[in-house]
């Protein structure tokens, strides 16, 4: 049974190892290592089966240039080991991951991912609320969802990661 829970002291090497077996680079393995070593993962899950990390979710800020008083997060790397994916393992992930967003007190989660899978955790094309990605990425790919109805109403242009992204 696989449970969900925040990262612990001791996480960091099983966390780098998935993030390492599921992408085809080891940058974002070291993108999650850089925010964590400068204290900047808002929020850092893992998903463990049989006392072994098989997934793992990353939420750092987000920044609204237009509107920089509304705290936003943005989500990833999000990684789960690819012999346990297709388990719901990831969409445990997002779900958990959004709920604690939302309970600490982000207004807003945007995502860079696949268009077909982050709906169905009720990410839109940021493109309805007139928000574009700092970097340039195809239509539908930067995806928002509002966690308090309204935040991101008028709200418009561009959302900013952590400068650490930039490199990925």
């Amino acid at each position: 049974m696989t449970a969900v829970r925040a990262e612990a002291p001791g996480d960091s090497a099983a966390i780098r190892r998935v993030n390492r077996l599921a992408f085809a680079t080891p940058a974002e393995a070291g993108l999650v290592d850089l925010l964590r070593e400068r204290g900047k993962l808002s929020l850092s899950l893992v998903a463990v089966d049989g006392g072994e990390v098989v997934g793992h979710i990353a939420f750092s800020r987000a920044r609204l240039a237009s509107r920089p008083e509304v705290e936003g997060l943005g989500l990833g790397p999000m990684a789960v080991a690819p012999a346990r994916q297709r388990e719901g393992i990831g969409s445990a992930l997002v779900r958990a991951g959004v709920r604690a967003c939302a309970a600490g007190g982000a207004r807003f989660v945007v995502v860079l991912g696949h268009p077909d899978y982050y709906p169905r955790f009720g990410f839109v094309p940021a493109s309805r609320f007139a928000l574009a990605c700092t970097w340039p990425v195809p239509e539908g790919v930067f995806m928002a969802v509002e966690l308090t109805p309204g935040a991101l109403a008028g709200a418009g242009g561009t959302v900013s990661y952590e400068p650490e992204f930039d490199d990925v």
